[in-house]
């Protein structure tokens, strides 16, 4: 498990929770996109091309099963990060 800053990881978590249009407050980093969440394809993709944008990373698409809740998503960008 990569670690990132606490900052990085309340950016992450304000990104997701804005696609995914629900108060931060009411994300764990457990909470499960799709069955929590109720995210779909399409929003999953939207969740990775606004991580993309706004850390200024590249993240395959093949991540994309491992990025199911915030914990999974921390763990993908701190591994792509220098």
């Amino acid at each position: 498990m990569a670690v990132i800053s606490a900052d990085t990881r309340d950016r992450i978590k304000r990104l997701v929770s804005d696609v995914l249009e629900v108060e931060s407050d009411e994300m764990t980093d457990t909470s499960r996109f799709v069955e929590d969440h109720d995210a779909d394809s399409m929003r999953l993709i939207e969740i990775l091309s606004s991580l993309e944008l706004n850390l200024k990373v590249t993240i395959p698409q093949s991540e994309l099963p491992r990025m199911v809740n915030l914990s999974g998503v921390y763990d993908v960008v701190g591994e792509i990060r220098p």
